[in-house]
């Protein structure tokens, strides 16, 4: 199963991310990727730089950002895994080097399992 994990900062500190912090996501993100889990990853740009396309009332609109929600999105993972409390794993580890490694930093993160050709087969 595939599942895509986002993560959202709620709070963090001024200046940028601890340089043991960004050692121990690396070595975390080898050590899956070695193990078949980690199929791709990446931090994501402010939403400043980003565009929401909307349709509502029939109506499509396009608006750029930044985009006024609390909580910035900044990153991405694509895992394969057998299962949804094997991707939870990971994402709980991944977070928990953000706990331990940068006092101050708060945030979240989605663990959303993407459908696949056997999710729509069709009718037998």
């Amino acid at each position: 199963m595939r599942y895509l994990v986002t993560l959202k900062v709620n709070a963090q500190p001024d200046g940028p991310p601890p340089a043991d912090l960004m050692e121990a996501i690396f070595k975390l993100g080898q050590e899956a990727t070695e193990a078949g889990a980690l199929l791709d990853n990446s931090g994501l740009a402010p939403s400043s730089e980003g565009a929401r396309v909307e349709v509502s009332g029939g109506r499509l609109t396009v608006s750029d950002g930044p985009f006024a929600e609390a909580k910035e999105l900044i990153s991405y993972a694509l895992y394969e895994v057998r299962s949804k409390e094997e991707a939870v794993e990971w994402t709980t580890r991944f977070i928990k080097l953000h706990r331990d490694l940068w006092p101050g930093w708060e945030g979240e993160s989605d663990v959303l399992r993407l459908f696949g050709p056997e999710d729509f087969a069709p009718p037998a």
